[in-house]
C-alpha cells in the first residue's frame, strides 16, 4: 500500500473548495431590498449603476440631504463594485 500518495489529489480538491467559496456575487444577482424605504432602493440602484458605469449615477441633492437614499447608494456602490 502506497502511503503519501493522496496529499496531491485531495490538495487540489480541497483548493478548489476554497477558491469557490471566495467568488463574488455576479453583477446580475438580485437583492433583497424589501423593508427598505424607497429612497434607499433608488440610492441603491443608483450606487449599483456607477458601480459598473464608466459616469456617475447620483442625485447630489438627495444625497446630500437624504439620509436613506445616501445609505442606499454607499452600499450599492460597495457590493457592486466587487
Amino acid at each position: 500500500m502506497k502511503t503519501g500518495n493522496w496529499k496531491p489529489r485531495y490538495s487540489g480538491l480541497l483548493l478548489a473548495a476554497l477558491l469557490a467559496g471566495c467568488g463574488s456575487p455576479s453583477p446580475g444577482q438580485r437583492v433583497n431590498l424589501s423593508g427598505f424605504s424607497p429612497g434607499f432602493k433608488q440610492g441603491y440602484a443608483d450606487g449599483c449603476e456607477s458601480a459598473n458605469a464608466r459616469g456617475q449615477r447620483r442625485d447630489e441633492g438627495r444625497y446630500k440631504t437624504e439620509a436613506d437614499y445616501m445609505r442606499g447608494w454607499n452600499d450599492g456602490f460597495s457590493v457592486c463594485r466587487r
